[in-house]
């Protein structure tokens, strides 16, 4: 399972959100890119970088930040927020990215989402679904829609996709714990699919739960920065799974 902590950027600083509410921010740094170093010298190996102002935005803004992260790493970075055309994305992978998340535009421009899948395969292009009881939500989470969850992860495996970030909005940012029964039922229903789990992991014995389950990969966020999973926690977790 990857541990993959999780960097979200608004003015050029490290911040995170509680259920994505832009009026939540908490600061945790100035200096993303030490942040980034940090996780590295722990033996991480993995990295979520959240573009928030190009989520506002609707397009790519803090490419730079990217683009350091990955000069001055070796992490393995999977991008997100504001991509919303081909230039966004050429701009991301030229950046550095690894790979690249997409959550609004594949409800609203599925046929863009599907010519990058063509282009970039579903190993470079990830499917970022977010979701309030099991229905899609997008722009920021400020907009539900009448998806639901299974058979649109579903149609997305058939035409390529790979991987699956999936967060349970009532979770993320609120250090109570991963959505397991959701988390289980996607295992079950799309058992082909390379399930990233987000939002709620709060201990280690979460993240011994999710390995258990054979989830691909889990996206840590407050709970590092609020000091509840320590980075020599995660090296040690990393060291005894053989991550």
């Amino acid at each position: 399972m990857r541990i993959i902590p999780a960097i979200d950027i608004m003015n050029g600083n490290c911040v995170r959100l509680s259920r994505g509410d832009f009026s939540t921010r908490k600061q945790y740094s100035a200096d993303p890119v030490d942040v980034a170093k940090q996780f590295e010298d722990h033996g991480i190996r993995y990295l979520h970088l959240v573009d928030l102002d190009g989520a506002r935005s609707k397009h790519i803004v803090n490419y730079r930040i990217l683009e350091q992260i990955a000069t001055k790493t070796d992490l393995m970075i999977d991008f997100g927020g504001g991509l919303k055309s081909d230039e966004d994305l050429r701009i991301a992978f030229e950046s550095g990215a690894n790979q690249v998340t997409g959550g609004s535009i594949a409800v609203k421009n599925p046929e863009l989402f599907l010519s990058w899948i063509e282009k970039w395969s579903g190993e470079k292009i990830i499917l970022g679904a977010d979701v309030d009881k099991e229905k899609i939500a997008i722009q920021g989470w400020e907009e539900k829609t009448d998806y639901n969850l299974i058979p649109f992860v579903r149609e997305y495996r058939k035409k390529g996709i790979r991987y699956l970030i999936c967060t349970d909005i009532d979770k993320d940012g609120m250090l109570n714990g991963p959505s397991f029964g959701l988390y289980q039922k996607i295992i079950s229903e799309t058992p082909d699919i390379k399930l990233i789990a987000s939002g709620g992991v709060s201990q280690i014995s979460d993240l011994e739960k999710l390995a258990e389950m054979k989830i691909n990969g889990a996206i840590i966020g407050k709970a590092i920065y609020e000091n509840r999973i320590s980075l020599k926690d995660l090296e040690r977790f990393i060291l005894k799974v053989g991550i």
